[in-house]
């Protein structure tokens, strides 16, 4: 269990990099080459290098995106610095020697770091394992105690000449509040003035927690820690801790069989590691300063650890997972007039993208290189060979899994294509997948290959013709282009804006032009129009199409068309608008397409700041490759990083079965229910945010909830907070919920932190199922998802089954049924009270109504007046004759006679229905009984599947011992009959 153990450990650093390396640091702009030591501290927070000055520059290890060495690094153009490196000699081996680290902000924003060594091939060994740091799960995940490790490990290594650290670091560290720190400072006797200093060893870690305690007070924990320890007592006893975390920080849909709850002699060791005092140690107490550290430590991570590893099927057919794709991958900025560059295929792919597009056009002469752009725009072009070249370097650094080359091809020249396919082969490699695998031949029913099969494969989508002789530019005759294009033109991407494949069959064919110049009106208005330059997309020739295999391109005819042709390997491209049209007409179809073959979505022609749609949407009804440009880190591309932050960053997850299995039925706009699977209700409480700003700000926060159409769209939000304080702001409001989630693999949570004028300050969005429930530090994100040290959020998550109204009490007798039942019988004991047990005389004698009380008669007196008697106002007394009083004896008799039989028809009735309420529940509750027998032999077979086989009863006897061995789980019979 996480609490207890967590899944993940911190990167290890190697020694040789920890004890630091000889450079020479070399800068282009300044022509400046200076000796330096590189190296990473021993928790691999930080890459730092020392100049001869002493002067340290820190890199964190975060902000790192990529480490390249060899011909990939960065090379000197300045001649002084040739000649500093002694380049122009042939035998110098300076490729053996460089090392370039790249870090920055986000993808577009980027700085070179250039190292050459002294020895050859150590630049090599510093790029692999200073690059495994960076990807290591927890480098972006870390727990809240780690991060505030990192300011201390940063302040010890940042020291003054005479090896002290400076108190002015303090001040920026923490800039919030200067009075605040300097409070915090004297209280554990340290120097607080700005021109002071401290030496490292009266800064231990001990003293470094305290500062923090009496910077940022935790109130709201000391009012958990109090409900929880012994009364009039200091501390939690490991009984006390054990307690809290069974029933606050355990997940309650857990098994208890499979997943025991955590016992004492368990969480003892939690104390031996977070409790700050040795004597609450040895005394085996947890004080509330060590409850603060608990929270913040690895065993209460918000994150299923185990989801950031790669933990799904790999095997399944490609068209089974969603696939992390990107438009137009080679802008920088605009789609009329950014900047494109081939570094930012790099970045892409090593953002664990898997889909990348080039816009491919005719070189121009003399050299008549193919180029990449965006076409009939203002912005800048690459060579084609120059992307290739990156995504050769780049493709597998991140993820082993297969990369699809989305090639929207203009180059009309069949020297060309066949110059752009020798490229591809001879930069790829054994790479390429240039024939499809023995097992999975291009036939119709056959389905695709599975990212196992294709690992470490690079997959071209591209027009695809057939050849029975040599190449030729004529038009395809009667061929499909992908899209909605004519048979003579395959689709391509958006407009002159963000051309794009296009997806509406037209049938006038558009007429090739030699020159793109030359346009006609019709081709004009298609290039403008959201499908943009798709439609002028030229006939491929057979050397390119001789290498597109497994995603051919077509245009998109109808889903019954697509279902009759059954092919898997063929894929059809829609803009957004189109694809949301064929959502909302025939939601049922779209998912049953996706289910069989592969489809892209990608931007309308209209968005040239180069904005994103909701991806949501998309990925809802199956969609594999909802394509985005990454290169706007909006709501939209946030949403895409985070979610394929998980397994493994492999650019792969795998679908839910109902998006799978073609005899499953999935609508996403009508689902009320969902067979099989159980609907989640999310309750968050927002407590209080930690250093949530570098100024003194009121803040508040907004949560929000992405998922099917059906789920709760509500955005919650706080009060601003009661004063400006960003340090340790405290909001003391209801739990936001979101009662029923269909689907929680498909859901994600976004929780943010703005200041007042809705500035951004950071967030963080996880999917549903990899949420812990309980008491956590969830540490927030800057907009590009990169991990900030500072700011943090304390929140309180629960996760249940939803459970409608009506089922509420059978949910509480399962989980507790001696409870329930008890409950149940005062409840009857009452309502036989209530009926049975009434007075006699309910009313005083004299009273009008005496004789007529809920249906019981009261004996009538001399002093009662019934309706029949006249009230004589001088005396009070009522006069009557002998024959009025005989009348009304006889009616009293019956009404007495009355009240009885109705007293026995009431006894019935109670009877008969806890008879039937009794009969209700027994059925439900047989039903439920066996509903989770058969959930106990699927995990029994799962446990043992070699025993479940051949001898079931050994199965569950072994199944039986593996939970006697707990005494916490020796009563299995009892919890076992008592369900």
């Amino acid at each position: 269990m996480s609490l207890l153990n967590p899944v993940l450990l911190p990167p290890k650093v190697k020694a040789y990099l920890s004890q630091g390396e000889r450079f020479i640091k070399w800068d282009d702009e300044t022509t400046i080459a200076s000796p330096v030591i590189l190296r990473v501290d021993p928790k691999g927070y930080y890459l730092y290098w020392t100049h001869q000055s002493k002067e340290i520059e820190f890199l964190d290890i975060t902000s790192i995106r990529d480490t390249r060495f060899g011909k990939f690094a960065k090379i000197p153009k300045s001649q002084k610095l040739r000649d500093v490196f002694n380049m122009d000699f042939p035998e110098n081996n300076f490729l053996l020697k460089t090392l370039t680290v790249v870090s920055g902000p986000d993808m577009v924003d980027l700085t070179f770091h250039n190292f050459v060594s002294y020895k050859e091939n150590v630049g090599q060994n510093w790029a692999e394992d200073v690059l495994a740091l960076v990807k290591h799960p927890l480098t972006a995940n870390a727990s809240r105690s780690t991060f505030l490790d990192k300011i201390l490990v940063k302040l010890k290594m940042q020291l003054n000449p005479e090896g002290k650290i400076p108190v002015k670091n303090f001040f920026q560290m923490f800039p919030a509040d200067r009075k605040r720190v300097e409070a915090a400072l004297s209280s554990c006797h340290l120097p607080k003035g700005k021109n002071d200093a401290i030496n490292p060893e009266d800064f231990p870690e001990s003293v470094y927690k305290s500062f923090l305690m009496s910077l940022c007070p935790r109130p709201e924990i000391d009012e958990i820690f109090t409900s929880y320890h012994a009364k009039a007592k200091p501390y939690m006893t490991k009984e006390h801790l054990t307690k809290f975390i069974n029933q606050k920080q355990r997940d309650s849909r857990l098994n208890s069989l499979l997943f025991p709850p955590a016992r004492p002699d368990q969480v003892r060791g939690l104390i031996d590691k977070y409790e700050p005092s040795a004597i609450n140690v040895q005394r085996g107490q947890l004080s509330p300063e060590g409850m603060v550290w608990f929270l913040c430590g690895p065993e209460n991570s918000v994150l299923a650890q185990d989801k950031l590893l790669l933990y799904q099927d790999m095997t399944q057919p490609l068209n089974h997972y969603f696939i992390n794709s990107s438009h137009n991958t080679y802008l920088t900025a605009g789609q009329f007039s950014g900047l494109s560059s081939a570094e930012m295929y790099r970045q892409v792919l090593l953002a664990g993208c898997r889909c990348v597009e080039l816009d491919c056009w005719k070189g121009r002469p003399p050299d008549e290189e193919p180029i990449i752009t965006h076409g009939f725009t203002m912005t800048t072009d690459i060579y084609f060979k120059e992307a290739i070249e990156a995504i050769a370097e780049s493709a597998f650094k991140t993820s082993p899994y297969p990369v699809i080359l989305s090639f929207e091809n203009h180059v009309d020249s069949p020297r060309q294509q066949a110059k752009m396919a020798e490229y591809c082969r001879t930069m790829f490699g054994d790479m390429l997948l240039t024939e499809p695998l023995e097992k999975f031949p291009l036939k119709p029913g056959i389905p695709l290959p599975s990212p196992e099969d294709l690992r470490g494969k690079i997959l071209i989508k591209n027009k695809k013709n057939q050849f029975s002789g040599p190449a030729s530019p004529s038009k395809e005759p009667g061929g499909e282009a992908e899209g909605d294009c004519p048979p003579s033109a395959s689709v391509g991407e958006g407009t002159a804006w963000a051309g794009e494949e296009g997806t509406e069959p037209e049938e006038e064919e558009v007429e090739e032009e030699e020159e793109s110049g030359s346009l006609n009106e019709e081709e004009i208005k298609k290039m403008q129009s959201d499908e943009g330059t798709a439609g002028l997309e030229v006939t491929a020739y057979e050397e390119m199409s001789s290498l597109v295999n497994y995603i051919q391109p077509t245009k998109f005819i109808s889903f019954e068309f697509s279902a009759q042709k059954n092919r898997s390997y063929v894929i059809s491209s829609f803009t957004e608008l189109k694809a949301y049209d064929l959502l909302s007409k025939a939601s049922v179809q779209f998912v049953d397409y996706n289910k069989r073959q592969m489809s892209r979505i990608y931007p309308k022609g209209t968005r040239m700041d180069s904005s994103n749609y909701m991806p949501q949407m998309f990925w809802n009804a199956g969609c594999q490759m909802v394509a985005l440009n990454f290169q706007t880190m909006d709501l939209p591309m946030q949403q895409n990083m985070a979610l394929f932050e998980f397994n493994g960053q492999s650019g792969y997850l795998l679908k839910h079965e109902f998006m799978r299995r073609p005899d499953k039925q999935f609508n996403p706009f009508s689902v009320d229910r969902i067979d099989v699977v159980v609907a989640t209700t999310l309750s968050i409480t927002v407590i209080s945010g930690q250093f949530l700003s570098e100024r003194s700000v009121r803040t508040y926060v907004e949560v929000e909830l992405f998922g099917l159409p059906g789920d709760p769209k509500r955005r919650y939000r706080t009060k601003l907070s009661p004063s400006a304080n960003s340090i340790n702001p405290v909001w003391k409001e209801e739990p936001f919920v979101f009662e029923k989630i269909l689907m929680p693999e498909l859901a994600s949570l976004r929780v943010a932190v703005m200041e007042e004028g809705n500035r951004f300050l950071g967030h963080r969005i996880i999917p549903i199922n990899a949420l812990n429930s309980g008491y956590h530090h969830l540490c927030l994100h800057s907009e590009s998802n990169m991990p900030l040290t500072m700011p943090a959020l304390f929140v309180f998550l629960e996760m249940k089954d939803y459970v409608p109204d009506t089922w509420a009490d059978l949910t509480v007798a399962l989980a507790n049924p001696i409870k329930f039942f008890s409950a149940h019988d005062k409840k009857s004991v009452k309502l036989k009270e209530a009926i049975g047990g009434l007075p006699e005389k309910p009313f005083p004698p004299g009273s009008p109504v005496a004789g007529h009380v809920n249906g019981a008669l009261a004996p009538l007196s001399n002093g009662s007046a019934g309706k029949h008697c006249r009230v004589l106002p001088q005396t009070g007394r009522a006069s009557t004759s002998p024959a009025m009083t005989e009348n009304l004896e006889k009616h009293q008799e019956k009404l007495e006679e009355k009240q009885a039989a109705c007293l026995e028809q009431i006894r019935e009735m109670e009877k008969q229905f806890q008879q039937e309420a009794l009969a209700e529940y027994e059925a439900k509750m047989k039903g439920l009984e066996a509903e989770v027998k058969e959930s106990v032999r699927t995990c029994l077979r799962d446990c043992f599947p070699s025993e479940a086989k051949d001898k079931p009863e050994r199965s569950f006897g072994a199944f039986k011992e593996l939970c006697e061995q707990d005494p916490l789980t020796a009563k299995a019979d009892a919890q076992e009959s008592r369900l």
